[in-house]
């Protein structure tokens, strides 16, 4: 555990034994630095991870209160998953278009939804970025920025990766049409039909989509619900199947939450490297972290240019507009090909306006408005899950990003209680669309990302129902 964690913890520990109670006032983050030696920075991370879980609350220019106790928070998951291990041709697509196609009515109550609310994003500003730059977009600017992007904005996106200690120049990054157009370009890249793929067990379903896709297999590896993919099961998978690439989420996993350190994201890279297997790095939520510092990417490792990074303004600024971006490494020419074979290019409009936006600054004023309100999200969302699921639940709470990963009672189908919430307009993610094997039949991912109002209350009320009826 990282050390803001463990003072989390400490600090946790002695507010369910009653030592502090409601009301009383922790340390301020300069005492609390000087008595437990640990930096401010360490002890402000564990005082927002305390918040995020809702056992603390801040007070404007007073500092960090203990808050009022609502029930206890049910068990996190504590072990990695099994997968079986074998080279699996991937069939998931139509499970999937089922599940997706029945949760997309505007009226669902979305826990099911892949995204975050579009109310939390800056829009008019983008709009108003939007009108300015197209009145003023060069005629040339669509021969010019063809393939590999605007160059204002690949400038941009270049300073931010110089921001995270990274350096990526301007002209590796290939703009796309999201993140998802940016990791299928990076797998075009690095295999051909019939390879191997290395995978996290759960994945997020598009992997599996992308796989099944370029009739690919999956190797499905044993992930940790906090900790991220288990590096000597990865070791024996590669021994074993010898894969073509490896595509994982390093920072707030899509369905678990879970996140690697950067001892292990080093590990990880080396243990590749090694063997020259590229990585497939997909960063959607690196920027919705809720501490104080960005968790690194694997990217920063990268010394060999095996690692193409995947990352995108669709889930942390502009969802409509869908601009991504690869950093290819030594593959950044495969993939501007395979993006000029394909699609061409990607709008020039949205390109401008994301370009204008960043460089009239306020993007960071608006990333830690975001944070803040997914962090508050979350700790709303456990304390209803508290309230009201049942015993013999498990649910992560991860550090950013805005799913938590539910384990149920062993007895209860998943895809049943989809389809029996949807009949009483709620929709879930069930866990078997994250697994070529069709596994986790006894798990949802939930979102929320989403405002925390009655509606929500009252769904996760009636989920729990129908949970504890069919544990019965």
């Amino acid at each position: 555990m990282k050390r803001y964690e463990v003072l989390a913890d400490e600090i946790a520990q002695s507010i369910r034994e009653g030592l502090l109670r409601t009301g009383d006032r922790l340390p301020s983050v300069r005492q609390a630095s000087t008595h437990r030696r640990v930096s401010p920075s360490t002890v402000f991370q564990a005082y927002y991870l305390l918040e995020a879980r809702g056992l603390v609350r801040s007070r404007e220019r007073s500092g960090y209160y203990v808050a009022a106790q609502a029930a206890p928070l049910p068990p996190e998951p504590e072990t990695a998953s099994q997968p079986s291990g074998e080279s699996t041709r991937v069939d998931v697509s139509e499970l999937v278009f089922e599940v997706l196609q029945s949760a997309m009515a505007r009226d669902m109550v979305p826990l099911g939804s892949a995204f975050p609310s579009p109310l939390l994003f800056p829009l008019p500003r983008l709009a108003r970025a939007m009108a300015s730059s197209v009145q003023k977009l060069d005629p040339w600017a669509s021969v010019d920025d063809l393939t590999p992007g605007n160059a204002r904005l690949r400038r941009q996106i270049a300073l931010r990766y110089l921001l995270d200690g990274v350096h990526v120049p301007a002209d590796e990054i290939v703009v796309t049409n999201g993140a998802m157009e940016a990791l299928n370009l990076c797998l075009l890249a690095v295999t051909r039909p019939g390879d191997a793929v290395l995978v996290e067990s759960p994945c997020f379903y598009a992997v599996l989509q992308a796989l099944e896709r370029n009739h690919l297999k999956a190797i499905e590896v044993p992930t940790h619900p906090r900790e991220g993919i288990d590096l000597p099961a990865l070791a024996q998978a590669i021994e074993r199947h010898a894969p073509k690439a490896c595509w994982l989420m390093t920072n707030f996993q899509n369905p678990l939450g879970s996140s690697m350190d950067d001892d292990k994201k080093r590990a990880l890279v080396e243990l590749l490297g090694r063997h020259e297997i590229p990585l497939i790095e997909d960063d959607v939520y690196g920027e919705l972290y809720f501490g104080n510092t960005r968790p690194g990417s694997a990217k920063r490792f990268d010394s060999k240019g095996l690692v193409l990074h995947c990352a995108s303004f669709s889930k942390c600024l502009a969802p409509g507009y869908r601009v991504g971006w690869a950093a290819p490494g030594r593959y950044a020419r495969e993939v501007a090909r395979h993006k000029l074979t394909t699609t061409l290019t990607t709008s020039a409009p949205a390109q401008e306006a994301l370009a204008t936006y960043l460089e009239r600054g306020g993007y960071e004023r608006h990333l830690r408005r975001l944070r803040q309100a997914l962090a508050t999200q979350q700790a709303g969302f456990l304390e209803a899950m508290a309230r009201h699921f049942p015993a013999g639940c498990r649910i992560t709470r991860p550090g950013g990003g805005y799913f938590v990963w539910v384990e149920l009672p062993a007895q209860v189908d998943a895809l049943a209680l989809h389809r029996q919430a949807l009949a009483r307009g709620i929709s879930v993610a069930p866990g078997p669309i994250f697994s070529a094997h069709r596994g986790f039949r006894n798990c949802l991912r939930l979102n929320y990302g989403h405002a925390q109002d009655e509606r929500t209350e009252q769904a996760l009320a009636t989920l729990s129902q129908l949970i504890a009826q069919a544990a019965a």
